[in-house]
């Protein structure tokens, strides 16, 4: 009987393991000792929240994986620090709304994104006022309109969220 029971917790401690998935912490350095990536690997995937820096420190990317694709809300930066663009990642893809920034810090233009591709408006701004807006399906644009009001003529402001 003791020996069974030996024989049981030595094949849970050996099998247990294996099965069980393993999560590690991970950081890839620069040749200048910057840290080049890092965040968690689960089963040498990606996952959780990651960052991403250029080889100067700065920070270039941030934002989740799940099944090591991109997922939810991420934030991309300029060798300056500067935020370039954010927007949302589903299974690997861009989609929903992205702001992307001038290289003052201010929205430049926002868009709905499907698949990496603009699906729905693009609204082009200058020093902070909507100045433009067009309309794509699938990557080609639809519709242009050179000014707000002719835009909410023919819009619903609804249709934005």
């Amino acid at each position: 009987m003791f020996f069974r029971k030996l024989f049981i917790v030595l094949f849970i401690f050996c099998v247990t393991p294996t099965l069980v998935a393993q999560k590690t912490f991970k950081k890839t350095l620069y040749q200048n000792g910057q840290i080049k990536e890092q965040g968690w690997l689960l089963n040498n995937e990606k996952t959780g929240y990651w960052k991403f820096f250029y080889s100067n420190g700065n920070l270039e990317k941030e934002g989740w994986y799940k099944d090591n694709l991109e997922v939810k809300y991420w934030y991309f930066y300029r060798k300056n620090k500067q935020k370039e663009k954010e927007g949302h990642f589903k299974k690997g893809f861009k989609t929903d709304w992205w702001l992307f920034y001038d290289i003052e810090g201010n929205i430049n233009h926002k868009c709905q994104l499907e698949k990496n591709q603009k699906n729905g408006y693009c609204l082009i701004y200058k020093q902070k006022k909507l100045v433009k807006a067009s309309k794509y399906k699938k990557g080609k644009k639809i519709n242009e309109w050179k000014d707000f009001s002719s835009f909410r003529e023919d819009n619903s402001l609804k249709d934005l969220r």
